[in-house]
């Protein structure tokens, strides 16, 4: 039986939720799932005593996990809510994907790496995330199967959104998508096409097109 929590986590919880206010963020629902979402299980162990610090940090193949508060930032742009079906771009560890399902009904989440792509899909259904669907493939074309998706977010950065995955958006959907130059753009689907505004800034590793042949 695990033991349970010491009084340390709840003081390590409540200063990261304050790290997360102070940065600007306000959204309830944002918050509570980024609260209830540790982001040691998602890391390497030499990486255990970082977890809540607010920077990126490496993961396996060169990867690395989104510091929390760009994470919390492109998460409450997104807008996500209860009843939406999310696609994720970039699972990595799986961590950002985990966030996303305490706060939508689904979420499929797609990554270029098979390594990243199986161990995140062990990883999140031993912590529970049933309602996360992982795949291997690559995710600058989306994921059609799955298609329309009220939300579209890429945790890997490109030049421009990819006509493919604006294609996959539902009707009033939100892709939020950060871009090389560091700009993080977010793109609403309406009757008469697509607008387009600035989210906020932010680095992120770049998106690779196609998939790993070996890894």
């Amino acid at each position: 039986m695990n033991a349970a929590p010491g009084p340390e986590h709840f003081v390590a919880a409540a200063e990261f939720v304050l790290m997360l206010r102070q940065s600007g963020l306000s959204d309830r629902r944002v918050l509570r799932a980024m609260e209830q979402v540790p982001r040691v299980p998602f890391l390497d162990p030499r990486f255990f005593h970082l977890a809540d610090e607010d920077i990126a940090l490496p993961i396996a193949l060169g990867q690395t996990i989104l510091k929390p508060t760009l994470a919390a930032a492109m998460l409450e742009s997104l807008a996500v809510e209860p009843a939406h079906r999310v696609l994720q771009v970039g699972t990595g560890s799986g961590y950002t994907a985990a966030v996303l399902g305490r706060l939508a009904a689904a979420v499929v989440t797609i990554e270029r790496w098979r390594k990243l792509a199986d161990e995140a899909h062990v990883r999140l259904r031993g912590l529970g995330y049933d309602m996360v669907e992982t795949q291997f493939g690559d995710g600058l074309g989306g994921y059609p199967p799955r298609a329309p998706y009220d939300r579209i977010l890429m945790t890997c950065a490109v030049g421009d959104v990819p006509q493919a995955l604006i294609a996959q958006l539902a009707p009033g959907g939100v892709l939020v998508a950060p871009l090389t130059g560091g700009e993080i753009v977010k793109l609403t689907r309406g009757a008469d096409g697509t607008t387009r505004a600035t989210a906020g800034q932010g680095q992120v590793d770049p998106a690779v097109s196609g998939v790993a042949r070996r890894l």
